[in-house]
């Protein structure tokens, strides 16, 4: 009987592989937010937007996101993530990364033009996301002043 020669370089090739697909899974499981001094970060992925916070000129509730065309990203379930293009101003892109379609979202509107649209999974995260922005912008809007 002859006997089997391993591979151990396809082994490797393997092992990395499902590690990358793991990662990247969890990447764009949910939206990852946070905080630093004078910005806003998020990173759904291969997507990630920072926002100085002196840029956001306001932040609203919304139950629909308006009609978009995608330029990049995905919908998966009740997910929806990427960049789109505004159908009624296409020079404006729109960064979309929603965890939830059926709950409210955060609409940015961040140099005086851009829009950003934003929920977490737990609504309850939302509600404090958006106190913590609403908070975030009331000052630099006072320190503008």
């Amino acid at each position: 009987m002859r006997k089997q020669k391993r591979h151990w370089v396809w082994s490797i090739l393997l092992l990395f592989t499902l590690v990358v697909c793991f990662f990247s899974l969890l990447a764009h499981y949910k939206n990852w937010v946070w905080e630093e001094e004078n910005s806003f970060n998020v990173l759904s992925g291969v997507y990630y937007k920072n926002l100085p916070f002196n840029s956001i000129n306001e932040i609203e509730w919304v139950k629909k996101i308006p009609s978009l065309e995608r330029s990049s990203g995905f919908s998966a379930w009740s997910k929806e993530k990427g960049v789109f293009i505004d159908s009624l101003k296409p020079e404006n892109t729109v960064y979309v990364y929603v965890d939830n379609l059926e709950h409210r979202k955060l609409r940015l509107r961040y140099q005086d033009s851009l829009l950003l649209f934003i929920n977490l999974a737990d609504s309850l995260e939302t509600i404090q996301l958006y106190e913590y922005l609403d908070s975030k912008i009331s000052g630099s809007l006072d320190n503008k002043n």
